[in-house]
């Protein structure tokens, strides 16, 4: 098919796991038959992030200071030197060797951006579904989209679609701009099942903390884009009325 692909993996104090997802990964995108390289973007962390990254065999950028996830993608892909670009969160782990199922409808030329939609967690654990309703209801409303995985950091695209994009929106909000930014501009976004899976917050006073601050972000990047769109609006007003 021609393609070689980047995969761009955030991390902040991801130590436990960004070496089984960088392995993994990189397995998964040349099972498929790909060139690959890994770009782990060090966020800012005070743990052996880094070090775990470099020694599976990744590519470590680090960010001076803590940036935010939005901030560490769009480092990656700009760093990025190949033609499609996946992006995977740093506890994949293992799960990550599905990846050549997000890569393969764009190298197909089936989609512009393929994102992952992941088992459903068992029942009881994970949040309350708030932030995923929110985001689902703010994409449908900014671009028409409907979507079963708002909130799915693992996606892939092609480069220069991507860098289009860029930069991201800031924070936890990233990953429901990108989806309303690349329906906006008329490219095909598609959900693909994968088994992967990763860390989810439990239902206690810190799971309940992240998803807020994940909730803010998500407002946050909702609210850009609805401005943004008002203001291309055509204004219907008049003189007089």
């Amino acid at each position: 098919m021609g393609y070689r692909v980047s995969v761009v993996i955030p991390a902040y104090n991801e130590s436990r796991t960004v070496a089984s997802t960088v392995r993994a990964a990189r397995a998964g995108v040349e099972a498929s038959g790909f060139a690959c390289e890994v770009l782990v973007v060090d966020d800012g962390s005070t743990d052996k992030t880094a070090a775990h990254a470099a020694s599976a065999g990744a590519r470590v950028v680090s960010l001076r200071r803590r940036s935010g996830k939005g901030a560490a993608l769009t480092e990656g892909v700009r760093l990025a030197t190949d033609g499609i670009v996946a992006f995977l969160d740093a506890d994949v782990g293992e799960g990550a060797s599905e990846v050549g199922k997000l890569i393969a409808p764009i190298a197909r030329g089936e989609a512009d951006m393929a994102v992952a939609r992941l088992p459903q967690p068992p029942r009881g654990t994970g949040g309350l579904g708030i932030v995923k309703a929110v985001a689902g209801l703010g994409i449908r409303c900014l671009s028409g989209l409907r979507v079963s995985a708002p909130l799915s950091g693992q996606r892939a695209a092609r480069r220069e679609m991507l860098l289009g994009l860029a930069p991201f929106a800031s924070g936890f909000g990233v990953e429901v701009a990108l989806t309303i930014d690349a329906a906006r501009r008329g490219y095909r976004v598609l959900e693909v099942d994968c088994g992967m899976s990763h860390r989810d917050t439990g239902r206690d006073l810190a799971g309940f903390v992240h998803r807020s601050r994940q909730l803010y972000w998500v407002v946050r990047a909702l609210g850009g884009r609805l401005v943004s769109a008002m203001r291309a609006a055509p204004w219907r007003g008049g003189p007089g009325r």
